[in-house]
């Protein structure tokens, strides 16, 4: 700071005898008033005060992908009441999502992990793949621990609750964005206990055998489609779907979707999906 005042005093000073030599070199007074303006320029370009701070890092651009009106609606509220944030682009499926981050580019996604069409842990491996400079921030309903170590496999960077994005999605943003790791802090425990339960099926140690049917039916039920959508996937009726389901779920010994969920994981059935 005394290197940054004495600096500035002898550049002003500089500039004042050169000032004051053209004053005293002839007795124009246009020459003079010249002279004095270039002086009182050089006060205020030089003094100590008018320094500048840093330069403000640019607003992290953001893209939002959640197919119910609603709750996407609550995490645009929360994303355009931070100043210091910018919201791209908007998505109501995984398909669209994935167009919208090829064509904006942002710097981070906050995608819904059940979303028709590409679901987010899907989504978020097509992300890694393409462009891997894009932070994923993963929200989610589910708080079991195989589908939060899918996201985690599948390089995503925050995970939060959709019961407390109120209170998480800005803080969890921010942590992404500068590199860190966000996890919801209520499901934290889930992601880094290494004891996962096993089906039934795994307990009894033999995989039974499945129909080629049975086995995409269930593997795109763990990722999360519904059975509709699973139908229109597999070009068969609704009523098909849920018969290799059912069929499926009984060979395997599970009874819930959670338990499907952690066999598949489990069994690696999500890995190349």
């Amino acid at each position: 700071m005394v290197s940054t005042l004495a600096s500035s005093e002898r550049v002003h000073a500089l500039l004042a005898t050169s000032a004051n030599r053209i004053s005293a070199s002839g007795p124009d007074h246009k020459r003079r008033a010249r002279t004095r303006a270039f002086t009182a320029g050089a006060s205020k370009i030089c003094s100590p005060h008018r320094r500048t701070g840093p330069r403000r890092a640019a607003a992290p651009r953001i893209v939002l992908a959640d197919d119910h009106p609603i709750v996407l609606n609550g995490l645009r509220n929360l994303v355009t009441a931070e100043p210091d944030f910018q919201l791209v682009g908007e998505a109501s499926s995984g398909t669209e999502a994935l167009r919208v981050i090829r064509e904006k580019q942002p710097d981070i996604a906050v995608i819904d992990i059940s979303m028709p069409e590409l679901n987010g842990i899907v989504l978020s491996r097509r992300i890694a793949s393409e462009f891997p400079s894009i932070k994923v921030l993963i929200l989610t309903l589910h708080e079991d621990r195989a589908y939060l170590r899918q996201a985690r496999d599948a390089d995503v960077r925050g995970c939060v609750l959709k019961r407390s994005a109120a209170e998480n999605l800005v803080p969890a943003i921010r942590a992404v964005i500068i590199g860190g790791i966000y996890v919801d802090p209520a499901i934290a425990h889930r992601l880094f206990d290494s004891t996962p339960k096993q089906g039934n099926a795994l307990k009894r140690g033999h995989i039974p055998d499945l129909t080629q049917r049975e086995s995409d039916v269930l593997k795109l039920a763990a990722l999360g489609y519904t059975n509709k959508e699973i139908a229109r996937r597999l070009d068969v009726g609704v009523k098909s779907v849920e018969t290799y389901k059912s069929r499926g779920l009984e060979k395997l010994g599970l009874n819930t979707r959670a338990e499907l969920v952690r066999y598949a994981s489990v069994e690696g059935w999500l890995a190349d999906i």
